[in-house]
């Protein structure tokens, strides 16, 4: 009974914000308030599994606060203008070039296998972009997401690392033998990016760009701008980064202390600090307030059993006769299920019952870890409401994560069939 009313909360959730019914954010409170009220949970249970997941995501939703805090300080003070500028002029306002070096640079920067900080560099470089050139908003976050994907497989991502440590193995073994349909799932990412370029250059045209420094901005944006402070501020990201990535400092400290000095450096007069906090207040609550409700809504499907309900459900549904699909299976469905569950829940709950599973039928355990790396929270991540960076990204973008989701959800399915098929091809999981 669990199980059902767990895949019910997931299903109601989806359709309410993807028809717009309601926000995320209530959504996100409500539907597994509801849901674990009928489930039989009382008042009390629900609030002590509520405050565990809000307090499980409060370090990421401190980090994605003064993160989003950070890079908008950056954005204010033009720190990024050099860079836009040399796209710009390299893409010559060409929408297909502009998002096929979207896809290019995504997958560079990924290759540490850290989604908050690819989300964070790509958006800030190639917002003002897409604004510029007036291409589907959609676009940005939809590329960024399907971009990552593959590169998420690495043997170093916090979902591998997951994957590695249920299966008592070593990364070589998961990680080499998926590397042709890590490849072919590059290829699918890039030939959508050219699709979709196509497709806004159709609609657009190829606009004539010059873009310098202070052209096309406002007279406030203009006095915001602070290029006498370009290289402290590069340099001072630059170390931000390079420290996020090393983990020297708690990444939620690191950005505390990285955006009071930045904003306290760029506009040491109060005003200045109050404008700059009016002005992206709204986008700094949506983000953090949407981390703390999915701390709700993770808080009551983990506490209440329901995920472990849901994983045991599954298995059940496999029929013995078939149990040489189990592989497939996994794979097919493993970029669907980071919409069910999160990356904990999956790899530590649902990965050991299916590889147990896998080995009383002679099938090798690590195919399964195999297989659920092709979609299971790496292709699956940017679009699920249980992580923390797609709010971050959809954030940043300021889209809608319902719309989000409607237009990029079935192209990231595309990439788990196409790595699949790979896998599938060059034996990396068998039939």
């Amino acid at each position: 009974m669990l199980s059902f009313f767990g895949f019910a909360t997931i299903a109601l959730f989806l359709v309410l914000i993807i028809t717009k019914r309601l926000s995320v954010i209530t959504a996100l409170v409500l539907v597994p308030l509801v849901m674990g009220l009928l489930a039989g949970f009382n008042p009390k249970e629900l609030g002590e599994m509520i405050l565990t997941g809000i307090k499980q995501v409060a370090p990421t939703g401190i980090l994605l606060m003064f993160a989003v805090l950070y890079f908008a300080t950056m954005l204010d003070a033009g720190l990024f203008d050099p860079v836009v500028s040399a796209i710009i002029r390299y893409v010559k306002g060409d929408p297909l070039k502009v998002i096929m070096g979207t896809a290019l640079l995504t997958m560079i920067v990924h290759l540490d296998g850290d989604g908050t900080a690819t989300f964070m560099i790509v958006m800030s470089a190639f917002l003002p972009i897409y604004r510029q050139l007036k291409i589907n908003k959609l676009m940005l976050p939809g590329i960024v997401a399907l971009s990552v994907g593959p590169l998420h497989l690495v043997p170093w991502s916090g979902t591998s690392a997951r994957a590695i440590s249920t299966l008592k193995t070593d990364a070589t073994q998961l990680f080499n033998p998926n590397i042709p349909a890590i490849i072919a799932g590059v290829i699918w990412v890039l030939f959508v990016a050219y699709w979709f370029g196509l497709k806004e250059r159709k609609r657009l045209g190829i606009a004539e760009l010059q873009y310098v420094h202070h052209e096309n901005l406002t007279d406030e944006q203009r006095l915001f701008r602070r290029p006498r402070l370009f290289w402290v501020n590069a340099v001072l990201t630059v170390g931000l980064i390079v420290t996020l990535m090393k983990g020297w400092v708690p990444a939620p400290a690191l950005f505390m202390v990285a955006a009071a000095v930045v904003l306290l450096l760029n506009y040491p007069k109060l005003a200045d600090q109050q404008k700059v906090l009016r002005n992206h207040g709204n986008n700094i609550f949506m983000v953090s307030s949407m981390i703390f409700a999915a701390g709700v809504f993770s808080g009551i499907l983990t506490g209440s059993k329901m995920i472990e309900a849901m994983a045991t459900s599954v298995i059940s549904l496999i029929p013995q006769q078939h149990a040489g699909l189990l592989p497939t299976l996994t794979a097919i469905t493993s970029m669907p299920a980071s919409l069910l569950f999160t990356p904990d829940a999956y790899y530590f709950g649902v990965v050991p019952i299916l590889s147990q599973t896998a080995t009383q039928f002679g099938i090798d355990p690590l195919e399964i870890g195999r297989a659920a790396l092709l979609g299971q929270m790496t292709v699956g991540f940017p679009v699920s409401p249980l992580t923390a960076s797609t709010f971050l990204l959809v954030g940043l973008a300021e889209v809608d994560l319902g719309d989000h989701q409607k237009f990029i959800l079935k192209w990231a399915f595309g990439t788990t069939l196409v790595m699949t098929l790979a896998a599938l091809l060059t034996g990396s999981i068998h039939l």
